[in-house]
């Protein structure tokens, strides 16, 4: 495999791991690299690309939906308001990453969001999108960084403000998946779509 777009059993042309899985091809078709705004769904990602650190993505992907029901559709008032009983629900739920130290900082970064302002989230997060005319398209797997100076910048600012388990590549992370950057690369069916 060359890392170049490759084409689908549509035929029309996808980045390769676009194509691993049949959730993939879904997931890269129609939400990886579309514009999410609102501080409810950007904190959705923020929390899940958190417990994708370490794991693949279908892990995550795969128990998106055991994530949502586990907490709360990540509306952020609502867990905010978890207590202890959850915490221990939640550690005890096979549906989602039982990891003791996501979960605390999923639950810690929920009360500290609780205290922003409406739209304060999304308008720091897109803050840090870079301006897409300096980022030539990724013709080629390898093209695709994995930390920018935006993402390091990122992480940073949402550290400053007290949230946890954010670094600079699950910070990219959250960029590509988001549509802040277009990782999609050339001749890729969902390139430049949103």
């Amino acid at each position: 495999m060359t890392g170049e777009a490759i084409p689908g059993p549509d035929g029309r042309l996808r980045c390769p791991w676009g194509l691993s899985t049949e959730d993939y091809v879904a997931y890269h078709d129609e939400e990886w690299g579309r514009p999410v705004h609102g501080d409810d769904a950007l904190f959705e990602r923020l929390c899940l690309e958190a417990f994708q650190s370490g794991l693949s993505w279908i892990t995550i992907l795969r128990r998106r939906e055991g994530f949502r029901r586990a907490f709360a559709g990540f509306e952020i008032a609502s867990v905010a308001a978890f207590g202890e009983a959850d915490r221990e629900r939640l550690l005890a739920d096979e549906g989602i990453i039982r990891n003791r130290a996501k979960v605390d900082a999923t639950l810690a970064n929920a009360k500290l969001l609780a205290d922003w302002a409406p739209g304060e989230l999304d308008e720091l997060i897109w803050s840090h999108a870079p301006d897409p005319e300096t980022r030539p398209a990724p013709r080629t797997l390898a093209e695709v960084p994995a930390v920018t100076d935006e993402s390091t910048a990122l992480s940073k600012a949402l550290k400053k403000r007290g949230l946890r388990f954010i670094g600079p590549t699950t910070a990219y992370a959250l960029m590509q998946a988001c549509g802040l950057v277009d990782d999609h690369l050339t001749g890729c069916v969902a390139r430049g779509e949103d």
